[in-house]
C-alpha cells in the first residue's frame, strides 16, 4: 500500500518532468476574470463567453480524448471540460501552458490551475468551462484527503487546520462567520461614534481582570513585561486623556488551563464611554447583541446545548446576593471563609487553600450560572468581587456592575467605572494583599493608573467581551472556535522520515 512518502516522491518526480518541458510549476502570477460561483449562478448571461478561472483541483477523470477536471475556489466549484486538440500544441505552448489531456498525467488532485475558455454545458447538462488554455499555477506535493475519506481525527484536524478547512468546508465557513462577527462589532461601534484605538499588548503592570499573566522580557529595556490580560486600564487612561468613546479589538493572554469556554490566547473587545453609567451601557449592549447576531447568523433564536435561547425578548435582571441566598441560604455580606468552604463542599465544588470569600462566592455563582438560559443581567455584584467598578449609591456594599448571562455562560462584564482615586487605591491594596497571600489571579497594584485618576476621569461606563460570545452562538468549543489553537509541539514520524537530514531518527546521535 502506497504511503504518504510514496505519493510525495511521485509528485516530486512530476515536478522534474514539468521542468523538463520548460513549465514552471510555481509561477508568481495568476489571474482570473470570474469566481467559480459566478459561472454557475450566471450561466444564462455567460454562456458562450470566454472566461478565465482558477482553483484547486478536486477530481480528475479522463476518457480517451476527453478529460473532466473539477476545481474549487473560495466561492464554489465548476467543471473544466477538455478535449484533445482544443488546447495549445507543443509548437505554440506559451506561459507554461500544459497540453491537455495529453499531459494530464502530470496533474494531481490538490494542484492549483488556471483555465481560459468558453462557458458551456456538456451533453449531460453540466455547466463547464471548455478549456483552450490551461496552466498549472501550483504543484501540490502532498495529497489532500478526499471528501469520501473524510478528515475526522480531532487531533489531526486541529494540528493541520489548513487540511481541515479544505476537506470540511463547514469549518472554513465558520471562520467566515467569525470574521463577519467582528466586522459587525466594529460597524456597530463606529456607527455609535466610538473610536477604535489600539493599545499595547506588553505592560509593566497588568490588570483589569482576575487572571494569571504571561511574563516576557524586553531586552531593549532589560525589564520584564506582562502580556495583557485585559484592555481595560489603557483604554480608561484614554478616557482620562479626553477621549469620550473608545474601543479596541485584539488578543489578550491569560496563563490558565484550556476549557470548553477558555483559551490562554483569544480575541476580545472592550469599549469605554465617558459620561455614561451602567444603565446606559446595558441598553446599548442589548441593542448591540441584536445587531451583531442578526448580521452574523441571520437569526436571534439559537440552540445552546439543550437550551433554546431567544435573543429578541426582553432581558431579565437578577440581584447577585438574592440569587446566592435563594440557592445556598448564605448571606454574601455576612459570612466567613469556613462557612463558604462548607457550602462549596456540600455542593460538590472544589475547595482550595487559597480560596477566599470572593473566590468561594464566585464558584457558587458559577454553579448557578451553568443553568441559566437568559438573556439575564446579573446586577449588584458585591464590592469585594468587583475592585474596579463604582459603588451603588443605593447600597454601598454592591457595585454598578452587570454581567450578561446567556446559555449558561457569562458573556460580558459591564461597569460604572470607579473614578475615585483614593477608593481605587484602597481596593488595589486589598487585591495586593490577596496576591501576597498566594492568590496569583488577584489584581496588581497599578500606581500609575491611580495617578491618572488623581488628574481626573469623568463618569464612565465600560464593557468587555471575548470571542466566547461567537463560540456560544456558533455552538462550538473554544478550540474549535479559533482557526489555529495552541497545541503541544510535535513532529510526526512521517515528517521525520521525509526530512531525515533535519530530524534525526529517534535513538540516533
Amino acid at each position: 500500500m502506497a504511503t504518504l512518502k510514496d505519493f510525495r516522491d511521485e509528485r516530486i518526480r512530476k515536478v522534474s518532468e514539468l521542468k523538463k518541458l520548460d513549465i514552471n510549476p510555481y509561477p508568481a502570477k495568476a489571474s482570473g476574470t470570474h469566481k467559480l460561483v459566478e459561472i454557475v449562478n450566471n450561466y444564462d448571461k455567460l454562456e458562450g463567453q470566454v472566461v478565465t478561472v482558477m482553483g484547486r483541483v478536486m477530481s480528475i477523470r479522463k476518457f480517451g480524448k476527453l478529460a473532466f477536471i473539477v476545481i474549487r475556489d473560495m466561492s464554489g466549484s465548476v467543471q473544466l471540460f477538455i478535449r484533445e486538440g482544443d488546447s495549445s500544441s507543443e509548437a505554440d505552448r506559451a506561459n507554461s501552458e500544459l497540453i491537455v489531456p495529453k499531459e494530464i498525467a502530470l496533474l494531481d488532485t490538490g494542484d492549483f490551475v488556471e483555465c481560459n475558455g468558453e462557458v458551456i454545458k456538456t451533453q449531460t447538462g453540466e455547466i463547464s468551462v471548455a478549456c483552450k488554455k490551461f496552466r498549472l499555477i501550483t504543484k501540490a506535493l502532498r495529497p489532500m484527503p478526499s471528501l469520501q475519506e473524510g478528515f475526522t481525527d480531532k487531533e489531526q484536524r486541529l494540528r493541520r487546520r489548513y487540511i481541515d478547512m479544505n476537506v470540511n468546508t463547514e469549518v472554513r465557513d465558520r471562520f467566515i462567520r467569525r470574521g463577519r462577527f467582528w466586522q459587525a462589532v466594529r460597524d456597530f461601534l463606529n456607527e455609535e461614534s466610538f473610536l477604535e484605538i489600539n493599545i499595547p499588548v506588553l505592560e509593566h503592570t497588568t490588570g483589569g481582570a482576575d487572571a494569571t499573566p504571561f511574563v516576557t522580557h524586553m531586552d531593549a529595556l532589560d525589564q520584564d513585561f506582562y502580556l495583557r490580560i485585559s484592555h481595560e486600564l489603557p483604554l480608561k487612561r484614554l478616557i482620562g486623556a479626553g477621549f469620550e468613546k473608545v474601543y479596541d479589538i485584539g488578543p489578550r493572554f491569560r496563563n490558565e488551563n484550556y476549557s470548553e469556554e477558555h483559551l490562554p490566547e483569544h480575541i476580545a473587545m472592550e469599549w469605554y464611554w465617558a459620561y455614561a453609567d451602567w444603565e446606559d451601557g446595558m441598553a446599548l449592549m442589548e441593542k448591540m447583541f441584536k445587531a451583531i447576531l442578526k448580521e452574523t447568523f441571520g437569526t436571534l433564536n439559537f440552540s445552546v446545548g439543550d437550551m433554546k435561547v431567544d435573543m429578541s425578548k426582553d432581558w431579565e435582571k437578577w440581584d447577585y446576593a438574592e440569587v446566592i441566598k435563594k440557592h445556598y441560604n448564605i448571606d454574601v455580606f455576612d459570612c466567613g471563609v469556613e462557612e463558604v468552604q462548607k457550602v462549596l463542599r456540600d455542593n460538590g465544588l472544589e475547595v482550595e487553600k487559597v480560596d477566599s470569600i470572593p473566590r468561594g462566592i464566585d464558584k457558587l455563582w458559577k454553579k448557578i450560572r451553568s443553568t441559566v438560559v437568559g438573556p439575564v443581567w446579573l446586577i449588584n455584584t458585591p464590592k469585594f468581587i468587583s475592585p474596579l467598578s463604582k459603588s451603588n449609591p443605593n447600597d454601598d456594599r454592591v457595585t454598578q456592575r452587570a454581567q450578561a448571562v446567556i446559555g449558561g455562560s457569562e458573556l460580558i462584564n459591564l461597569f460604572s467605572e470607579l473614578n475615585d482615586s483614593q477608593e481605587q487605591l484602597n481596593r488595589f491594596l486589598e487585591q495586593q494583599q490577596m496576591r501576597d497571600e498566594g492568590d496569583d489571579e488577584a489584581m496588581m497594584l497599578d500606581i500609575d493608573y491611580v495617578e491618572m485618576l488623581e488628574y481626573g476621569m469623568p463618569p464612565t461606563c465600560g464593557m468587555g467581551f471575548s470571542e466566547r460570545v461567537f463560540w456560544l452562538f456558533e455552538g462550538v468549543s473554544a478550540r474549535e472556535g479559533v482557526p489555529f489553537p495552541q497545541l503541544r509541539f510535535e513532529i510526526d514520524e512521517v515528517t521525520e522520515s521525509i526530512y531525515p537530514e533535519i530530524y534525526k531518527k529517534k535513538g540516533s546521535k
